[in-house]
C-alpha cells in the first residue's frame, strides 16, 4: 500500500488510445500513489497496450464507443475503495494523486475533480479551439452550480477520484468525456459531497486531443439539458401522462 494511506486501498484507472509516447510516465508515475493501476485501452493501433503491459499493470479492452464507455467498462475490475482516473497523454501529473484524494481519506468529499481553473492550464488557451472549448466548460459549470447551488470551478477535468462505492451507484451512462460532468452532475443528485483540489494541466506531452467539438458539441449541451433541466421539468409535471416519464430517463 501507499505509505501516506495506510487504510485504503487506491486504484487508478488510465484510459489510453495510441498514447504509446507518454503511458509508460504515467503508469510508472502512478505507482508510488496507488495500489493498482487498470489501463483501459481503446483499441489502439500502436504499442500502447504492449507497453502497458510489459510494466506489470492490468490491461482491458473497451468497446471501442469512447472514454465514458472506458470508464464504466473499468469499474466492475476495480480492487480499491478509492478510484483515480488520470489521463495517458501526459497532461496530469501523477504526484498530484495524494492531494486529489486528500479530501476522501479525510471525509471532507465522496468525489474530487482536479481544477484547472484554479490550479492553472498551460494548454487552455492560445486558440479558437481552447477559447470555444473553454466558454463551453464554463456554462456547463455555471449551470451545475446553478441547480445544485455549489461553487465549483470546472466540470470537465478528466482528472478526478472517488469512492468505488459512490461511483457504482451513479449508473453512469454516458460513452464520451461527457462522462465527466454527468459523473459530477449525479454525485450531486444523490446527496453525494463535491469537492475540487487546484492541480496544473501541462501540455500534452505527444498525441492528439481525441475530442472534435465540431462534431460533439451538442452532446455537452445535450448532457446539461438531460441530467438537469429535463429532470426538473418531470419534477413539476407529476400529474402528466406517460410522456413525462420518458423525461425522467435521463435521471
Amino acid at each position: 500500500m501507499p505509505a501516506q494511506f495506510p487504510d485504503h486501498k487506491i486504484s487508478a484507472v488510465v484510459p489510453t488510445l495510441n498514447e504509446e509516447t507518454t503511458v509508460a510516465r504515467i503508469i510508472e508515475g502512478c505507482k508510488p500513489h496507488v495500489d493498482e493501476i487498470i489501463v483501459v485501452d481503446g483499441h489502439s493501433n500502436d504499442e500502447t497496450r504492449q507497453i502497458a503491459e510489459g510494466l506489470g499493470v492490468k490491461v482491458i479492452q473497451d468497446h471501442g464507443k469512447g472514454k465514458g464507455e472506458a470508464i464504466r467498462h473499468a469499474i466492475k475490475y476495480i480492487a480499491g475503495d478509492i478510484i483515480v482516473f488520470i489521463d495517458a497523454d501526459g497532461s496530469h501529473d501523477p504526484d498530484d494523486i495524494p492531494r486529489l484524494i486528500q479530501p476522501i481519506i479525510e471525509d471532507e468529499a465522496d468525489h474530487v475533480s482536479g481544477s484547472r481553473l484554479i490550479g492553472g492550464s498551460s494548454e487552455l488557451h492560445g486558440g479558437f479551439d481552447e477559447c470555444f472549448r473553454l466558454m463551453g466548460s464554463s456554462f456547463v459549470t455555471a449551470c451545475i452550480n446553478w441547480k445544485f447551488k455549489v461553487r465549483l470551478s470546472e466540470s470537465q477535468n478528466g482528472f478526478r477520484a472517488i469512492k468505488t462505492d459512490v461511483i457504482k451507484q451513479l449508473g453512469l451512462r454516458e460513452n464520451i468525456t461527457t462522462i465527466e460532468q454527468e459523473m459530477i452532475m449525479k454525485t450531486l443528485k444523490k446527496g453525494f459531497r463535491m469537492a475540487e483540489v487546484p492541480s496544473h494541466e501541462n501540455a500534452r506531452s505527444a498525441g492528439y486531443s481525441k475530442i472534435s467539438l465540431r462534431k460533439v458539441w451538442f452532446r455537452y449541451i445535450y448532457t446539461v439539458a438531460k441530467y438537469l433541466f429535463f429532470t426538473l421539468v418531470c419534477s413539476l409535471t407529476l400529474n402528466s401522462d406517460a410522456a413525462a416519464s420518458l423525461w425522467c430517463l435521463g435521471g
